[in-house]
């Protein structure tokens, strides 16, 4: 199936799944996750229409972004047609980050989807202030608590500590968690995680006031297990651009 077949057909499962759970399905974006895919893959999902992306490395994204911005035609003949131009696209980090990298982050990125500690929470502050810019931004949970993936426990104070220091950071706007469960077999194992996630999302509002509204959680194994348990961005890659080699 084509690229525009599988966002197509991927679209119809969380209509689907958000019936069962009794969810509106204008509530859940899809996010094509890009990593290692070429600009050509990347142009062929935004002339079907996709236009949220996910990628996971700085450098990596930052050599596609000058050639997505070269090929870029002009307003007005994106007004005609259905062509590429970045900036109607939308780019998030979903990939682990490092501090020292954090101000090209928020120079490429609309979003940072992966903030796993204060220090670059606060380094990504930083760099938003002199571009004068807001960046939005998740924290990203490790629920299975797998030491081999990056992200925050569910039981650190660290996390609560980056939320209550959202009133200092005024160029990040936090609006949710992130996570990746451990991976099993059978999609259903993906439940208990996603839930946990979800509840803690809860606690965390109800502790510090801030509304934290998103839950991107859920990727092609399990995306519709996470949409029947709260996912408001499901991320989905090989799903949609096929296997990575």
């Amino acid at each position: 199936m084509s690229i525009a077949g599988n966002i197509a057909h991927i679209r119809e499962r969380i209509v689907a799944a958000a019936a069962r759970a009794g969810r509106n399905p204008s509530e859940i974006a899809l996010m094509a996750v890009s990593k290692t895919m070429p600009a050509d893959r990347i142009r062929e999902a935004f002339e079907a229409g996709q236009r949220l992306f996910g990628e996971n490395r700085v450098q990596e994204f930052q050599a596609k972004h000058a050639e997505l911005s070269a090929a870029s035609p002009t307003v007005a003949s994106a007004a005609v047609c259905n062509v590429f131009e970045i900036e109607q696209a939308e780019f998030h980090l979903i990939g682990h980050l490092q501090s020292n990298k954090a101000a090209k982050a928020v120079e490429l990125f609309h979003s940072v989807d992966s903030v796993d500690s204060l220090r670059l929470a606060e380094r990504l502050d930083a760099a938003a202030a002199k571009l004068g810019k807001t960046l939005r931004v998740l924290a990203e949970v490790n629920v299975g608590g797998e030491q081999e993936k990056s992200g925050i426990a569910p039981d650190s104070p660290e996390l609560l500590e980056i939320l209550r220091a959202a009133s200092r950071l005024r160029n990040l706007e936090f609006r949710g968690l992130m996570t990746i469960p451990p991976f099993t077999e059978n999609p259903e194992g993906a439940r208990p995680y996603f839930r946990r996630l979800r509840e803690l999302r809860d606690r965390l509002s109800a502790e510090t006031g801030i509304a934290l509204p998103e839950l991107s959680m859920g990727m092609s194994h399990d995306f519709e297990i996470a949409v029947e348990e709260g996912s408001t961005c499901v991320r989905i890659g090989t799903a949609i651009f096929g296997g990575r080699g």
